[in-house]
């Protein structure tokens, strides 16, 4: 960074001017517990005057001359656009003014914690994590098979290893240090999340603001509007920002994910060597509320496209409507009063003259018999004997054959369980051999041929060439 862009951001950054702020102890210390502490998103002006003013009296207690002003006044000046601390804004069905804590307050809040001096400051884990991301990156982006399969068998071969030792019962535990230290890890990501959300939903607060604005300035059409908008909601849903959150909040509202997070954490909270956090106890609940709070702006701008098509179809509407009535209103004045010229031109000056005596006489035509019932078709014998000779094959008998023959998740040919088990209905019990699927048995195909030896409903032996087929049980 170069000294110009430094000296922009002491300016003119939020963060940076709170810092600097004569009562940032103040702000740090009210707004940073109630908003960012309690994860709470948007709070009624009511309800934050009266705790401000519980907090002024408590330090007022210890210190009378400090922080006089006025609760309401505090908020105020935080909430205007120059301090941009608190976004101050009237939230839909309701007529109160609430707050919401802004990144900027975010930010200065997390540098101010970062200062607090740490008694144990761990690495060991850190290096870890950063060794997994690089495994991770290396080879989620290998495309040779070879070398995706050696790595896999290369992590099959560990997994084997440990667990041969566990049964011997060999294995290495986490000692005081090691736990305390990755504990201390998962509660700085764990928070670094919740501030990262409300950086996202900045965003996205920023693309539903310019389409409020472009929608109360514009003056033309309806396409041209909509696909300026769609495409830059779309632009902020494809980034890698949209991306990502998308993905973490479909992982996070998984029911199974939800469950092993709820079960991790009390886990670990019940833990004597590691210092209990009450609020890390349900940070995974924090995640989902402020990821909702995120996609609550989103539907919010999804509203907002769908009142400006509400609206323009009430004005195109209203626009029909008094052409109408002035298409009314003009032809009740034309009845009382008609034009005599109204402009019509006879493109030829006579009118065409046609004799009574010119018309044909009347000639009546014969009556034509119509016969629309179709010949009766001869009837023809019908042979039934094809109808009663045919079999039934009883696929319960055949799966029982081959649960008899065919272990399971092995697979046995098809022409070894059937010299076993005679063919005893024909053509047609092979082929109930190969329909067979579902409880655990499937019939594969192979390209290689056989021949399969049965008789017929007559006992005459027959043969039948045929892909070899190989049964599977799971």
């Amino acid at each position: 960074m170069d000294l110009d862009e430094i000296d922009r951001l002491r300016e003119r950054h939020p963060a940076w001017r709170l810092l600097r702020a004569h009562n940032a102890p103040l702000i740090l210390a009210f707004l940073g517990g109630r908003f960012i502490e309690g994860n709470r998103g948007a709070v009624p002006a009511g309800e934050l005057v009266s705790a401000l003013d519980d907090f002024l009296y408590a330090v007022h207690r210890t210190e009378p001359e400090r922080y006089v002003a006025d609760p309401a006044a505090y908020l105020d000046d935080w909430a205007t656009p120059e301090a941009g601390w608190l976004r101050r804004f009237y939230p839909a069905a309701s007529d109160e003014v609430h707050y919401e804590a802004t990144p900027a307050l975010e930010r200065a809040y997390a540098w101010i914690q970062s200062l607090r001096s740490r008694a144990f400051v761990g690495t060991e884990s850190r290096l870890q994590t950063a060794v997994d991301l690089l495994r991770q990156i290396v080879h989620g982006s290998e495309t040779d098979a070879d070398q995706r399969i050696a790595e896999i068998e290369r992590r099959q071969a560990a997994i084997e290893a440990e667990l041969a030792a566990a049964r011997r019962g060999r294995f290495d535990t986490l000692d005081d240090t090691a736990l305390r230290e990755r504990y201390q890890q998962f509660a700085a990501t764990a928070r670094e999340l919740l501030r990262d959300f409300r950086e996202v939903e900045e965003n996205f607060r920023s693309l539903d603001r310019s389409a409020r604005e472009k929608i109360a300035g514009w003056g033309g059409g309806k396409g041209e509007l909509l696909a300026d908008l769609v495409s830059s909601r779309m632009d902020i849903t494809a980034s890698d920002q949209g991306r990502s959150f998308q993905a973490f909040y479909d992982l996070l509202l998984s029911e199974e994910r939800q469950s092993e997070l709820t079960d991790l954490l009390g886990a670990v909270q019940s833990l004597p060597q590691l210092p209990v956090d009450s609020r890390l106890r349900g940070v995974h609940h924090d995640w989902a509320d402020a990821a909702e709070r995120t996609q609550q702006t989103v539907r919010n701008l999804s509203e907002q496209l769908r009142r400006f098509l509400e609206d323009q179809v009430w004005v195109e509407n209203r626009r029909v409507l008094d052409l109408v009535r002035t298409v009314e209103a003009a032809a009740l004045a034309a009845r009382e009063t008609p034009p005599l010229d109204i402009g019509l031109v006879v493109d030829q000056p006579g009118v065409p003259i046609a004799l009574p005596f010119e018309r044909p006489l009347y000639d009546p035509q014969p009556d034509v018999a119509v016969d629309s019932l179709p010949a009766p078709a001869e009837l023809d014998v019908t042979e039934l004997d094809g109808l009663l000779t045919q079999r039934f094959v009883d696929t319960e008998r055949l799966t029982e054959n081959i649960r008899a023959v065919v272990p399971p998740r092995t697979s046995v040919a098809l022409d070894e369980i059937i010299a076993l088990y005679p063919v005893e209905e024909g053509i047609a019990e092979i082929l109930g051999y190969l329909s067979l699927h579902g409880d655990g048995i499937t019939v594969e195909t192979t390209d290689e041929q056989t021949v399969i030896g049965y008789a017929d409903s007559g006992g005459a032996p027959r043969r039948v060439r045929m892909n070899r087929a190989l049964v599977r049980r799971a």
